[in-house]
């Protein structure tokens, strides 16, 4: 797994909540929302083998001719279930057996609803590739992966509830009771939404919200991505103040367009000649447009992989003719709205970090 340095953790988080693997105090958080990697020493008790996932409404699309790029070093397009970042507050990791599964669906709905497993799994199932990210990522950091992900979209489940005039706010609760809150908007407005119980052609690893979890494109996740989902209450941003956001993050909390290079690695010594850097960018539900690559003073257009969907990473790749000597890279994105990723350096708080991913080799 790849690491990003470790973030903070927001004001008013119980720290004895968070556990690493070395069993010091670690900043972590809610499912790809706040904070870094957590661990149970449980075991599990739930086989998730027991669910299988079945054929889609819909013929996934192949991944596009060239969406992968064969570079060593650099991330793979789809990031492995095992290698797949973690953040969460649960202290174990929930055992949620499906037989007793049930999604509770009230407020602000004309038909409020509960749904079980085996209702949900009778659903129409699709398959779409999402890249989710933290918003404590670090510019450089590790905390994004992608995945191909199956499940049954949101929106047409909060069709059927019956969604009430004026509803701004879907409150997410887990089995422990953990609350996040996304945006009604982002939900309905056509993208790919989904109550998720696949990851990658495997039922959901338990690490990550078997046996259901909310994936939402272009959100960071402590707003969106609420693993071990059981309740979604309807409602305003003013009748409810989220988990996070009363601790001072924004309520809406759309992904930044930004990059990253994996290779070489920053302080890296290298031979001079034909170098290939290396990376990602990201900006999910805008699509990547473009990457640069600026070495000593010049920003130049890097190649970059073909673009799966808009909701998904692209890699990218240039080859540097280098030269001995000291040596600074950084790298930037410009996404399909025509948005370049700004060079002002801010930290994760309270919608997510920026800056230009730099890097320093040596070159002998």
């Amino acid at each position: 797994m790849r690491h990003g340095t470790g973030p903070r953790v927001p004001g008013g988080v119980n720290r004895r909540k968070f556990l690493a693997v070395t069993g010091t105090t670690a900043g972590v958080a809610l499912a790809a929302g706040v904070g870094g990697q957590m661990i149970s020493n449980r075991r599990f008790t739930v086989n998730t083998a027991q669910v299988k996932l079945g054929k889609t409404a819909v013929k996934p699309k192949p991944l596009p001719k060239n969406a992968t790029l064969d570079v060593q070093g650099l991330s793979p397009f789809y990031t492995p279930n095992s290698q797949f970042y973690r953040v969460d507050t649960a202290l174990a990791v929930p055992q949620v057996q499906p037989s007793s599964w049930q999604l509770r669906i009230h407020g602000m709905v004309d038909h409020p609803m509960t749904l079980t497993f085996d209702q949900l799994m009778q659903q129409p199932m699709i398959d779409h590739d999402v890249t989710l990210t933290c918003v404590s990522e670090s510019v450089g950091g590790g905390y994004i992966g992608n995945a191909r992900w199956q499940g049954t979209l949101l929106a047409d489940i909060l069709r059927k509830a019956g969604l009430q005039s004026g509803a701004q706010q879907i409150v997410m609760r887990d089995v422990n009771q953990m609350n996040i809150g996304v945006a009604v908007d982002p939900v309905m407005d056509g993208r790919t939404s989904m109550l998720a119980v696949g990851m990658n052609g495997q039922p959901l690893p338990q690490e990550h919200g078997f046996p259901v979890r909310v994936v939402v494109p272009g959100l960071y996740g402590y707003v969106s991505a609420c693993k071990w989902v059981v309740d979604m209450e309807v409602t305003t941003f003013a009748a409810f103040s989220a988990y996070w956001v009363q601790r001072g993050w924004t309520q809406q909390a759309p992904i930044k367009t930004e990059s990253r290079i994996d290779v070489p690695k920053n302080n890296a010594s290298v031979t001079a000649g034909k170098v290939t850097i290396a990376g990602v960018a990201w900006a999910q539900h805008r699509g990547v447009e473009a990457v640069e690559v600026f070495v000593d003073g010049a920003w130049t257009p890097a190649k970059v992989a073909a673009q799966d969907t808009i909701d998904t990473w692209r890699q990218w790749y240039y080859v540097w003719n280098a030269t001995p000597g000291q040596h600074t890279i950084k790298v930037r994105a410009t996404d399909k709205t025509g948005h370049t990723q700004t060079a002002n350096v801010h930290g994760p708080e309270p919608s997510g970090a920026t800056g230009y991913h730099t890097i320093h080799v040596t070159v002998a």
